[in-house]
């Protein structure tokens, strides 16, 4: 685990301020969970990426909060789309011998059959929540899809009993289709293949009060 970063206590909550911070190369940032009341505290941008950069999205940070170092994970932040930068980030600080439930980047894993023959493939989710102790969280959760064919998907309930760690979705929670090829109309008469492809599902995560 790499050096514990540093942070330092955040007073106020008023635009100016948060603004100063920022301006200063500072994350307006909170930490709670295991032992920790709610602390509104800032990071240093540079040190926070450096350290995501080194442990993934999901992995443990050792974060120092008055004197005190505790295992946290990065639970949420809100993100600037246009320059790329962490706005607001939420630390989760965590018991390492306890289990917790964790978003984890799907990663498919070979070619599918259906594609090799035309077929396009399709991933409703791209993303699983699993329960796994602090040391144990995988930067990703892989899917084989070398044998899925044309009209195929792997749902959680294809690969949970497969699966080494305890996932949280449902059973019918979408991971993959491959669907078949649009035939083109080539002569203007007739209506659009009536087959339906699955429906994609997507959201965008809504930001949250910074504290």
């Amino acid at each position: 685990m790499s050096t514990a970063i540093q942070s330092k206590p955040r007073e106020t909550k008023t635009r100016s301020a948060l603004s100063a911070l920022r301006n200063e190369g500072y994350i307006p940032s909170v930490v709670y969970g295991y032992k920790t009341e709610s602390t509104p505290i800032a990071v240093k941008e540079r040190d926070l990426m450096s350290t995501l950069r080194e442990t993934g999205r999901n992995g443990v940070i050792k974060l120092d909060v008055n004197g005190e170092q505790l295992n946290v994970v990065l639970s949420d932040y809100q993100e600037d789309a246009l320059k790329g930068e962490i706005r607001h980030a939420d630390f989760l600080a965590i018991n390492m011998t306890e289990e917790l439930e964790v978003d984890v980047t799907v990663n498919l894993v070979g070619e599918s059959l259906g594609q090799k023959e035309g077929g396009v493939l399709q991933q409703p989710n791209h993303e699983v929540k699993i329960k796994v102790k602090p040391s144990d969280i995988p930067e990703a959760f892989d899917v084989d899809i070398s044998g899925l064919q044309i009209g195929e998907s792997i749902t959680v309930g294809d690969i949970r009993a497969k699966s080494k760690f305890e996932i949280m979705n449902e059973d019918d929670f979408g991971l993959v289709v491959v669907s078949s090829p649009r035939s083109e109309d080539t002569d203007g008469d007739n209506l659009p293949d009536a087959e339906s492809s699955p429906e994609l599902v997507g959201g965008n995560q809504g930001d949250s009060d910074e504290n």
